[in-house]
């Protein structure tokens, strides 16, 4: 009878990986003409590299690790759940959760190579559109 292994290995963003992230974050964001903070993070939402960038209010990179850690949680954007967790929807309350880590907030991009999810983005400082295309222009050219 063959037994299933008892460990099991998963890619994980490296910190060249995030550092690169932030770096096209930060393009986009320059392209765009706004100032944003940008978390990267592991699977399991384990910061692995952040920046504010100049002019960014000081809040930004807190809501963008709330951004950054929701995509990673449920391997979905943050925004996913902004119309269900808002009063009276099937998911409220979700904002908040966790310690204050989960956001329904826009902004947070799941980043997955060859399907297998391997961290997440989170953006935060202009409209929650604008972060999260950053993230996603920024995670194309990544990919």
């Amino acid at each position: 009878m063959e037994h299933a292994p008892l460990f099991a290995s998963h890619r994980v963003v490296t910190l060249d990986a995030a550092l690169a992230a932030l770096a096209a974050v930060r393009s986009e964001a320059e392209g765009a003409g706004v100032a944003l903070g940008v978390v990267v993070v592991d699977p399991r939402g384990v910061i692995v590299a952040s920046a504010r960038m100049d002019g960014a209010q000081f809040v930004a990179l807190d809501l963008a690790a709330a951004k950054a850690f929701t995509a990673a949680a449920f391997s979905a954007p943050s925004g996913a759940w902004s119309t269900s967790s808002a009063p009276g929807g099937s998911d409220w309350g979700l904002d908040g959760t966790v310690g204050g880590r989960i956001t329904a907030m826009a902004g947070g991009v799941p980043w997955f190579v060859d399907g297998e999810l391997i961290g997440a983005v989170g953006a935060s400082g202009a409209a929650a559109s604008v972060d999260t295309s950053c993230v996603e222009k920024a995670l194309a050219r990544l990919s």
